[in-house]
Parts: structure tokens; sequence; C-alpha cells
């Protein structure tokens, strides 16, 4: 591809996300009000999977084709260190009140799972030599783990969001009055196959784009690649931000993460040669441990709920998360 080339792909990209991600979160929503379910469970797992589709779509491909898995589990986990860090420009997006108080503590009931699962690939990482016969063919230990903790997670949100939300539907307000139940459900398949093409198209330009600027390898997987799959989560959650949907935004970033290490262990399953995590450099430790503590402190500010802002602009817990992320992303610069 011609320098021009790539960078209009990579503006219709954008383009094509943007505006299929403010449908999504708005037929999202309507699915939300007229199921009952609340916006947690919806941004949890069906706009978290959608948006989180491009990180799975890169990483089978680093896997198989490629076999890379460096870029496979750099992509992953720096993709949940981008989504927390998406969470903190919510915080200065949101002008009422920092983002912390007026969200759903359901979100820390995924947020602790999305810890445990962390921990889970922390220790697969730090452990995979010693581990390294703790497989069944191919796969290694952590990854059936890793499956059934994402389900367990998911189920445990939706029974506490069932428990939670109004006990009829009827007793709010209908917000979207002249659309139907299957009519939002179509609307939203519609929108969820233009985001999925989109963002699937995205990271073959931006390899593109690298291969033209002479960027290594390393920070390709675990920076650009990173972020440039993790665009419709931007998007889709300020586009739910801005519709008011506070708990759909929240939901589809903690969702987005679980969703990631759920690929983790669907990329072991694709990886042939043995334990995904024992083949990966254990510079990657480090960023799940980032992504550890980033999470720790959305789980503190959930239960603290900060009421000041510094310069009425940002909150503590943002700007902790900011700075995290900043030396994860240091330390990943220096080992590359």
């Amino acid at each position: 591809m011609s320098g021009w080339t790539v960078w209009v792909q990579f503006a219709a990209c954008i383009a094509l996300i943007g505006i299929a991600g403010v449908q999504l979160t708005r037929y999202g929503d309507a699915i939300a009000d007229k199921t009952g379910i609340g916006g947690t469970w919806i941004g949890l797992v069906l706009i978290a999977t959608v948006t989180s589709l491009p990180e799975l779509a890169s990483g089978i491909s680093a896997v198989t084709l490629a076999n890379l898995p460096d870029i496979a589990v750099g992509n992953v986990l720096g993709a949940c260190v981008l989504n927390l860090s998406v969470l903190a420009l919510l915080d200065l997006l949101h002008r009422r009140e920092s983002i912390y108080r007026g969200a759903s503590r359901s979100h820390i009931l995924a947020a602790g799972f999305g810890v445990v699962l962390l921990g889970l690939t922390g220790f697969g990482l730090l452990t995979g030599d010693v581990a390294s016969g703790w497989v069944l063919g191919h796969i290694a230990f952590y990854s059936p783990l890793l499956l059934l903790g994402y389900a367990v997670a998911i189920r445990a949100v939706y029974r506490y969001e069932a428990t939670h939300v109004e006990e009829f539907t009827e007793a709010e307000p209908d917000q979207y009055p002249g659309m139907t139940l299957r009519a939002a459900l179509l609307r939203y398949f519609v929108a969820a196959m233009v985001v999925v093409g989109a963002a699937l198209w995205l990271p073959f330009v931006g390899e593109g784009i690298a291969r033209q600027m002479g960027w290594s390898q390393g920070f390709v997987g675990t920076l650009f690649i990173a972020f440039v799959t993790t665009v419709p989560e931007l998007v889709v959650t300020i586009s739910a931000l801005r519709i008011g949907a506070v708990d759909m935004a929240i939901g589809n970033l903690l969702g987005s993460n679980l969703f990631n290490l759920l690929v983790l262990a669907v990329d072991d399953l694709f990886y042939l040669p043995g334990s995904l995590l024992a083949a990966a450099s254990l510079a990657h430790a480090a960023t799940a441990f980032a992504v550890l503590m980033m999470t720790g402190v959305v789980i503190a500010a959930l239960f603290y709920r900060p009421q000041k802002r510094l310069f009425r602009t940002i909150g503590w817990p943002s700007l902790i998360l900011l700075g995290i992320a900043g030396l994860n992303g240091y330390i990943v610069f220096l080992h590359g």
C-alpha cells in the first residue's frame, strides 16, 4: 500500500467504527431498557464481546499464521491497560461528577473477577517453564481456568443484576416507545457487524502503517496494535457516556478486559507448539501486574466514591490509572 492509501483506509476504519459505535450503544441501551437486564450486564457481555473481537482475530492470527506468541500476549494485555486508561478519560469527560460516584456497584463484582483472572495470567507467565508439564496435549493448565472464570463471572453479574434492577420493566417509563425489542436487536446486530468488520480490518491497516514507519515488531505488538484494536472500545464507550449510559460505558471496559483474558485461553488453544504463556517473554508479567494494580484502583474508587476532583476536572483514581499506564508503557519501551 502506498503512503496515502494506508492512511485513507485508517481514516475509513475510524469513521465506520465511529458511526456504527454510536448506533451500537443506542440500541444496546434500548435492549437493556426493554428487557430489564440492566446496562451493566449489556455492556459487560453484548457490547464488550463485539468490541473485543479484534483482539481475538489478531491473537489467533499471531499464534497460527505468524507464530508470534509475544505479539498475541502483548496485544491482549496492552489492550487491558488501554481500556482502563479510557476509564480515566471518561472521568475527565463526565463533567457533572466523578464517574465513580454514579456507577453501579455491580462493576465491583466484575472487576473482582478480573483480579482473579489477571492473577492467574501473571502466575502462568511467571511459572511457564516450571509448570511446562502441566498441560493437556498442548493446552496449559490456566486455559480451562480462564474459561471457567469468565463463565462464572458473567453468570454472577447477571444474577446480581437480575436481583437489583427494577422488579418489572414497567416500573420505569419506556425510553424507546417507538421501537420494539425485535427491532432493537436487529439494528444492534447490523451495527455490531459494521463494528466487527471495520475493527478486524483496522489491525492490518495498522500493520501497514507500522511497516512504512519502520517500527519494531515488539513495539507494534505491545503498544500500536493494542491501541488500534482498542479503538472500538474507545468509540463505543464515549458514545455510551454521551447518551447517559454510564453503567454501560464502564461495563464495556471491564467486560472487554474479562473477554481479553478469555482470548488468551483461546490463543493457547490455537498455539500448537505448547503453552502460550510459557513461550511468551517474562516482560509481559509487568503488564499483567500493571493491569492488576489498575483494576484494584477501580475497585477502591467504586467503593470509596470520591467526591472531590482535582481542579474540578479529574479524580485521584483516574490520575493513578494514568500514572500506572504511563509507567508500564515506559517499561515496555525499555524492553523493546
